[in-house]
């Protein structure tokens, strides 16, 4: 999956409950950064994100969709509040992607950085 590809579909989480806040664009600035993109690509990742055509780009390989669905609960989390909207657009990711439930939780425990059990 394109690093470009990857930051729109961050964006458009980002967006959708209708507004970014500042911890949301500085984990979108660091992840344009990290996958060595440019300003200018986070401008049009915001323009596709805002645009009528914006939609998730899944990948299709298995480290990448959980490396994608990771990096989207951080931005889910970043503003300190989980609306609705960003819970479905995660569920259909997920399901999109035929992540069952085993896999969430051990994506969630790595992020919050529990032991396996």
């Amino acid at each position: 999956m394109r690093h470009l590809d990857h930051l729109k579909n961050l964006v458009i989480m980002a967006s959708a409950d209708g507004s970014l806040s500042e911890r949301e664009i500085a984990l979108l600035v660091d992840r344009c950064s990290d996958f060595g993109l440019e300003e200018a690509d986070l401008g049009k990742a915001v323009q596709f994100a805002l645009s009528d055509e914006a939609s998730l780009k899944l990948p299709t390989d298995r480290k990448e969709q959980l490396a994608m669905l990771g990096d989207m609960m951080r931005v889910m989390a970043a503003d300190g509040q989980l609306s609705e909207v960003e819970k479905r657009l995660f569920a259909l990711a997920a399901a999109k992607m035929n992540v069952d439930r085993a896999e969430l939780d051990q994506l969630i425990d790595d992020l919050v950085g529990k032991e396996p059990k």
